[in-house]
């Protein structure tokens, strides 16, 4: 299994109020936005580095605090069973176009482990 790439979550009441700010200061723009959730990141660099910013998760119960694209979900998930770690959200096929689950690592933060279908 690859890490593809690794995107900080920001937990934020409006996921919207941020744009001038990443814009004006870190040179991102908008490249995805579900309301719940927005991605600031740099339009023609796609595994560049990003932002999330999320007022909630629309299908788990937490936001996470990091979310990690593998080229695997499937292996990482078997590893985490077998480990014997904390599944926070089970994996899932999910309508937005990713399969993931959650983890809690050994330091208590939430891991979103995701690939795109």
């Amino acid at each position: 299994m690859t890490v593809r790439r690794i995107v900080a979550n920001l937990h934020g009441q409006d996921p919207a109020a941020g744009a001038a700010f990443f814009a004006d200061v870190l040179g991102l723009e908008v490249v995805m936005d579900h309301g719940w959730v927005r991605t600031y990141a740099k339009a023609d660099e796609p595994r560049g580095p990003q932002v999330q910013v999320m007022s909630h998760d629309a299908s788990a119960p937490v936001v996470p605090d990091a979310s990690v694209e593998v080229d695997d979900v499937d292996a990482a998930y078997a590893a985490v069973l077998e480990r014997g770690d904390e599944v926070v959200h089970p994996l899932t096929d999910e309508p937005w176009g990713v399969r993931r689950f959650f983890v809690r690592e050994p330091g208590g933060r939430v891991i979103n482990v995701l690939t795109h279908r």
